[in-house]
């Protein structure tokens, strides 16, 4: 079975991914759950060629967000931690302050729940499934909390933020 459908699940994981490690790595995911859960496929629903590619897409789709939650993760915490870039000069880095300051004391003024879950998703990194898992609350009001959490922090910094700054704006 490897042999027949590794190369299909491999073509699959590398046109989403455009990285053949990282598609190796899809490979791997998709026959060790069909592996671990042979049960997972029904032969009614379609042929096994197509179960293991969605599969494949879908393992794919989440690395490539991963990636993405982890890059954007990476960024924020540079501009909260106040990190310089070595182009910019005392006006750049006396502005990122200030406006980390204005994040900060926003942060601080929302709900503890609402704060708890940006931190996790933004700063953290974790997907609102992860934070779900990891707090025994439903995906859903993690989700809710994030955005309602957002938008006070919107409100509460509205004016006092450099507008159409690119390093705020990720």
């Amino acid at each position: 079975m490897y042999d027949e459908y590794s190369p299909l699940v491999f073509r699959t994981a590398v046109a989403v991914l455009g990285n053949p490690a990282q598609a190796q790595d899809v490979v791997q995911d998709v026959f060790m759950r069909l592996w671990r859960q042979p049960e997972g496929f029904d032969a009614g629903r379609g042929s096994l060629g197509n179960y293991l590619r969605v599969m494949a897409r879908s393992r794919a789709v989440d690395m490539w967000r991963e990636g993405q939650v982890a890059g954007r993760a990476r960024d924020r915490l540079r501009v909260l931690g106040g990190a310089e870039r070595p182009d910019e000069g005392p006006p750049v880095a006396v502005e990122l302050r200030r406006e980390r300051a204005i994040v900060l004391r926003a942060l601080a003024r929302i709900p503890d729940v609402q704060r708890q879950a940006i931190v996790m998703a933004y700063w953290g990194g974790l997907t609102a499934e992860e934070i779900a898992a990891s707090s025994g609350v439903p995906v859903g009001t993690i989700k809710s909390r994030i955005r309602l959490g957002l938008m006070k922090l919107r409100d509460r910094t509205a004016g006092q933020l450099t507008v159409g700054s690119p390093r705020l704006a990720a």
